[in-house]
Parts: structure tokens; C-alpha cells; sequence
């Protein structure tokens, strides 16, 4: 995994990846960072209603120069595999535009114009949650059919099957936003095409709660009623999950995407990664809401935040290798082949002297990188 230059003067290590991502919130930097004069409370959806603020005034200009600076930033920071999340669709009033996925081209363009790789996975939306109809800043990520969603991901599966830095995913947002009904025929259009298939899962404690009133049933036990847990799919935050849903997600081997950085700065809580791991699901990271770029903290915080949930050290011992070496492969292996890539796509090169690093012994080294360096470790990101 890590190799030293002959000359011992340079590192290089795989290419990370981050399999979660809504680049257009690179936008809201510095401006959820203070509590509402009219809010007693601040948390995830007060949050949110800035966020649609900041989706409802993108056009396909704008969503092209926000999302340029969040790859930017990422490629900068060791990053050469992005799952972008999509769900930016149509006109503020929910009206298509003419060329229906004139956002996804935009963003993949933004992508690969940074030298990123991407997956563009196509969020589906139909409402604001059990019994209720989208509210007005969600109008324009939603559809009225089912089949709206598979059309437009037909025509973008036909447009860019040739391009190797590109792969279509699809990505039902999240049991509040897609009703029953639409998960069984997400989940067997993505098995017939073998694609990515990613979903918000069970981030709030709500969204929990609104699940089982209107089913009877938790999140993952929903989705594997519906046939969605399988290995290619993807679930992101899984921060509020029982046991029995790890238990789950293990025996479908899925993914779980934890975006660290983001669930820290929402408040959303802390997932227990013990038992994702004891169950077999595997892990990868994800950046999420942009609010800061740093994707070494995104994957060292598999280990660093089990450690503030069980208020102990060293919560994982890998069956082979160091622990330093899994939280690599998840930061940078598992995301690219949760997004659909086949490899990690390129190195990272860190500078061996680099003052966050150069005390360390070769023995140590990568645990000295993953533990306590950050961006400003990478000198740069080579495809390959």
C-alpha cells in the first residue's frame, strides 16, 4: 500500500475517494454557522431549510462554478474518485428543463474538468415525507413518476458508457422522500444493469420514526423487504441504526458511508461503527456537505469517533494488516468501488520531510499520515 521513493524522499499511497458528496453545498461555507434569531434550537432541519435556499438559486451556470471549487478543493486533498449525490434536477418550480439532465451533465463536466473521476448517481425524490407532498424549496429535486427517474438515468447510462471516468448510480434520497412503492423497481432496474445504488439511511431520529408509523418497519428492514440490500448498495450515514439493521446490511455485504465531517457539524450523532464492522457491511467515507475538505479526518474518524461513542482506544484490530492500512482502504479503495470504479484510479504523493510526518520512523509512518496529517500533507494527485 505505502511505498517510499528509492531516494526515500517521496511517499506515495493510493488515491482516496469520497463515495457521498452534494458539491453545490460547497456554496453554504460560513453560512449555517449561527443560531436563527427565530430558532430556540438549532439542528439538522433548520439546517436544512438554509440548505434549499442554497439549492433553489442554482441554474446551469452557477451549479458548474460551486461545484468546479468543491472538486477543486477535493483533488487538492489526495481525492480522485467522487460519488456525487444528485438530486438537483429541475427548474426552482419543479418544471424540467427541456434537456432533462442538463444539472448531471453540468456536474460530471465540473468533475472531470478538475480531473476527478465521478459517479453521478441520480437521486429519486417524490415527497416531503409519509403523507406529504413536497414542500416548496424540495420541488425542484422531485418527480411524479417512478419512471421519470429510469428515463433520465437511461439517457444517461446511453450517453456516457463510453467515458472511463464516469459511472451512473442510482439513489433512491431516503425512505422519508421515496414512498414504498418506488424502492422495488429502483432496486431491480439497478441489479439489471448492475449499477451503484446509494440511499440516505436513518440519519435522524425522525426519519426513523416516520418509517415504522407508516410501515411498521426500520429503515433497513424496509429496504430488505424491498429487495435493495445487496452489495452494491450504498448506505450513507447509517448513524442511527439497531443492531439487527447492521446485522442486515453485513449479510447483504453493503456499504456503509459515513461522512464524519458533516455528521459532526449537523449534530446528527455517532454511529456505532463496532457493530457495522462485527456484522460484516463494509465502510467507506464520504465528504457530504463540504463544510470542510479534509478526507484523511473523514476516514481516520471511522476509528477516532467509535472512540469518543465507547470512550476507549483502539476499538478495532483488522484480522490482517495495521489498522492505519484498513482505514486507507476505506478512504480510498472501498469508496472507488462503491461508486462503481474497479480500482482506486491513481496515487497520492506526500512529501516523506513534510513537518507532519518527518518525526515519524518508516515503521510508523502511515499511521502517522492517517493519524495525524491532513491536506496540506498532498503534494499532488497522480491518475494511473
Amino acid at each position: 500500500m505505502l511505498a517510499l521513493s528509492p531516494d526515500g524522499l517521496t511517499v506515495r499511497l493510493p488515491a482516496l475517494a469520497t463515495a457521498h458528496s452534494h458539491a453545490f453545498q460547497f456554496a453554504m461555507r460560513g453560512t449555517s454557522q449561527r443560531r436563527g434569531a427565530a430558532s430556540p434550537v438549532d439542528d439538522f432541519w433548520t439546517w436544512r431549510g438554509q440548505m434549499y435556499r442554497a439549492a433553489s438559486a442554482l441554474d446551469p451556470e452557477s451549479i458548474v462554478t460551486v461545484s468546479r471549487s468543491a472538486f477543486r478543493e477535493l483533488r487538492r486533498a489526495g481525492v480522485r474518485t467522487v460519488g456525487e449525490f444528485h438530486y438537483v434536477h429541475h427548474q426552482p418550480d419543479g418544471t424540467p428543463y427541456a434537456d432533462r439532465t442538463i444539472l448531471s451533465d453540468a456536474v460530471i463536466a465540473a468533475a472531470k474538468a478538475e480531473g476527478l473521476r465521478v459517479a453521478l448517481l441520480r437521486v429519486a425524490y417524490h415527497r416531503a415525507g409519509p403523507g406529504r407532498p413536497a414542500e416548496p424549496g424540495q420541488r425542484r429535486f422531485c418527480d411524479a413518476e417512478v419512471d421519470d427517474v429510469l428515463r433520465d438515468v437511461d439517457a444517461l447510462r446511453v450517453k456516457y458508457k463510453d467515458d472511463p471516468d464516469v459511472r451512473v448510480g442510482l439513489a433512491p434520497h431516503s425512505v422519508r422522500a421515496v414512498p414504498p412503492s418506488w424502492l422495488r423497481p429502483l432496486a431491480e432496474y439497478a441489479r439489471a444493469h448492475d449499477l451503484p445504488l446509494h440511499m440516505h439511511v436513518a440519519e435522524q431520529p425522525r426519519e426513523v420514526e416516520e418509517c415504522v408509523a407508516e410501515t411498521g418497519k426500520r429503515p433497513i428492514e424496509l429496504l430488505a423487504e424491498h429487495g435493495v440490500l445487496s452489495p452494491r448498495f450504498v448506505g450513507v450515514h447509517c448513524t442511527h441504526l439497531s443492531v439487527g439493521e447492521a446485522r442486515l446490511l453485513g449479510q447483504a455485504r453493503g456499504y456503509a458511508c459515513i461522512c464524519a465531517t458533516t455528521e459532526r457539524d449537523l449534530g446528527d450523532g455517532l454511529p456505532d461503527i463496532s457493530a457495522l464492522r462485527a456484522s460484516g457491511a463494509r465502510l467507506c467515507t464520504g465528504i457530504d456537505s463540504h463544510v470542510v475538505t479534509d478526507p484523511l479526518d473523514d476516514l481516520r474518524a471511522l476509528e477516532t469517533h467509535e472512540r469518543l461513542r465507547t470512550r476507549s482506544r483502539v476499538t478495532y484490530e483488522p484480522p490482517g494488516g495495521t489498522l492505519a492500512e484498513q482505514l486507507w482502504r476505506e478512504g480510498s479503495l472501498e469508496g472507488a468501488l462503491a461508486c462503481g470504479f474497479t480500482d482506486v484510479g491513481g496515487t497520492v504523493r506526500i512529501p516523506r520531510q513534510h513537518p507532519s510526518i518527518a518525526m515519524a520512523s518508516d515503521a510508523n509512518l502511515l499511521d502517522a499520515i492517517v493519524f495525524s496529517g491532513g491536506p496540506g500533507l498532498v503534494a499532488a494527485v497522480e491518475p494511473g
